[in-house]
């Protein structure tokens, strides 16, 4: 704020003497043209009524004479014309270098949140990078390793348990090129391909191991056999006896079974059998004699053997649903 300005009360136009503050300024502290000339545009500034005088010139060579400062020559008017034309108008300054002033200027603010952020952001790459990424490469790498040994010795430990157990070639030789697949799936790093394989190695052990004796299921709760229709041929009829294997002491076996419409094997207790329409119409008839089927069994299956050795005539496939 201007001298002058500095002892204006109320709206600017009644002004006291500040000699006893300010001392004699005009002696001890001799000003430029252009700091008088700002200082007169502060003091228009506190008194606008002022500058819109029509003898504003004058009334300010008397304001200043009464404070001890003398404005020379036209130093009123020249302050009178930067007041109007606003040359001492702080305007802020826009654009990204004003804002990143501005930001700076302010740090004190968002710096210590910028800089928690970022040390977050350091310690989460980091131990992603450094730490949980290396685990997990070392886990795939132990994972891998134990496939291309581990399994190999598996399926080489099966093959040879069928090899030892089984009566016929065909399961040697079945157990054969499953083994030698799931080793080539296991070189190449193809977990579900070796596992399929090691699981279908189990399937044939376990077939070899069991020994039953296959019968036609005759209870109250189950129906003997069905007939239907093959979805490829309507004009055909298949015929089918539900049946169930047993072991030496007549009690329920699961056994693996694939279904000819689903192509999945699982482990059932019972299934339907095709057979011929003959054996089916046999089969009717003696449940029909007195309500029981007298001549129930359809095969026998013995350790050592992948298939039972049947009684009757069968035409193969199997049902496990229907």
């Amino acid at each position: 704020m201007g001298f002058a300005a500095a002892e204006m009360k109320g709206s600017g136009q009644q002004v006291v003497s500040a000699t006893e503050e300010l001392g004699d300024i005009g002696e001890s502290a001799p000003l430029s043209d252009a700091m008088l000339t700002m200082d007169v545009v502060d003091t228009l500034k506190a008194s606008p009524a002022l500058a819109e005088a029509a003898d504003a010139a004058p009334q300010l060579r008397a304001l200043y004479a009464r404070l001890g400062i003398r404005l020379e020559g036209d130093m009123a008017e020249d302050g009178l014309a930067a007041y109007r034309a606003d040359a001492f108008l702080h305007v802020p300054r826009r654009g990204a270098a004003a804002a990143l002033a501005r930001l700076y200027v302010a740090r004190r603010r968002w710096a210590p949140g910028v800089i928690a952020a970022i040390v977050l952001l350091v310690l989460g790459f980091g131990g992603y990078f450094l730490l949980y990424q290396p685990y997990q490469q070392s886990r795939a790498a132990e994972a891998l390793a134990e496939l291309r040994t581990a399994v190999p010795a598996q399926l080489d430990e099966l093959y040879q348990s069928i090899f030892d157990e089984t009566k016929v070639q065909q399961a040697a030789t079945a157990a054969a090129a499953v083994r030698d697949q799931g080793k080539a799936a296991a070189l190449k790093g193809d977990r579900d391909g070796a596992d399929a394989a090691l699981a279908a190695l189990v399937q044939i052990r376990d077939t070899l191991s069991v020994g039953y004796s296959l019968h036609i299921v005759d209870r109250p709760d189950v129906k003997w056999g069905f007939w239907s229709f093959p979805e490829d041929y309507a004009a055909a009829t298949d015929y089918y006896l539900v049946v169930e294997a047993r072991d030496a002491a007549g009690n329920p076996v699961a056994v693996p079974v694939t279904d000819s419409a689903s192509g999945r094997t699982d482990r059932v207790l019972i299934w339907a059998l095709r057979v011929p329409e003959d054996v089916y119409r046999a089969v009717e008839a003696d449940k029909a004699d007195d309500g029981r089927i007298q001549h129930d069994l359809v095969g026998i299956k013995d350790t050592g053997f992948l298939e039972p050795d049947y009684t009757v005539d069968v035409l193969g496939g199997s049902l496990t649903r229907w």
